[in-house]
């Protein structure tokens, strides 16, 4: 359902172009989600704003001045952010952080195991009432961070689904 619920609709005029973070910019992402984005958004307002593309040879709908991050969609609201470097947490956490860094910024998060016998990431879930951050790790560092709707972020995790 997460995969099927990232095909975008509506559209934005083709004369937009993607305009990427200077180098050295660093976005945070928290638990609303970014400045100009928040959790529970629909794809047409984001669109309407002029903050979703649909035009773009990709996976799915993609936030303009956001290269790294991908929005997913339920029921055409926003529920999770995959984000990459450079985008980080209010508390630094990115992709590359050590993983005893997370543990010591979030140390109320939950471990998850990978299904065994699959080419997954463990996860540690820092929950904060509906929303939360899931990092992906690889027993050292962070891999992947995605943030947003607590149960959704689960959901992905145990689902095994991804951005695209």
């Amino acid at each position: 359902m997460i995969a099927a619920s990232i095909a975008g609709s509506g559209s934005v005029p083709t004369h937009r172009a993607a305009e990427p973070e200077p180098a050295g910019t660093v976005t945070v992402v928290d638990l609303d989600g970014l400045p100009e984005v928040d959790f529970g958004d629909t794809e047409n307002e984001l669109t309407r704003r002029g903050v979703l593309r649909t035009d773009v040879d990709a996976c799915g709908p993609a936030l303009t001045d956001h290269e790294t991050v991908t929005p997913i969609f339920v029921d055409d609201r926003l529920v999770l952010l995959w984000v990459g470097d450079p985008v980080r947490t209010p508390e630094g956490v990115a992709a590359g952080t050590p993983l005893t860094e997370v543990r010591h910024r979030y140390p109320n998060a939950r471990h998850l195991d990978a299904p065994p016998g699959r080419y997954r990431f463990d996860g540690l879930l820092a929950r904060d009432g509906d929303r939360a951050y899931l990092f992906l790790h690889d027993g050292r560092t962070v891999r992947k961070v995605i943030a947003g709707y607590a149960d959704w972020a689960q959901r992905a995790f145990e689902e095994g689904h991804g951005p695209c």
